[in-house]
């Protein structure tokens, strides 16, 4: 079956950083969009990261300059590197695929910043 997981989450501590991965497995990589979502208890589900398949990237504007995506062909992995976190960087962290037919979710990964 089609997949995505996540690692490399954790604890860090305000102003660290800290590099999500995403390794993705028995989809055609390259028909793919990829992006990281984030979700705080009670809220909704939010785009951090997006990634087209020719390394295009768009950023949401409260990560922009802070964080950075990245996609590894080879070995079908999506990055996302984290710096200069702050505690509203907290939250579970998923992955995404999407081609023009399918929609493919990880299971997520918690990212907590402390003061």
């Amino acid at each position: 079956q089609v997949q995505l997981v996540e690692s490399g989450g954790g604890l860090v501590q305000a102003g660290g950083n800290l590099t999500l991965s995403c390794a993705a497995s028995k989809i055609n990589f390259r028909l793919y969009t990829m992006a990281w979502y984030r979700q705080t208890p009670g809220g909704q589900r939010a785009l951090v990261a997006r990634i087209t398949s020719d390394s295009r990237a768009n950023y949401a504007n409260s990560v922009k300059g802070r964080f950075t995506i990245a996609r590894d062909s080879a070995n079908q992995i999506t990055y996302l590197e984290m710096n200069n976190l702050a505690p509203e960087d907290t939250a579970v962290y998923y992955c995404n695929g999407a081609s023009v037919t399918r929609d493919i979710w990880g299971q997520g990964i918690q990212v907590t910043v402390s003061t």
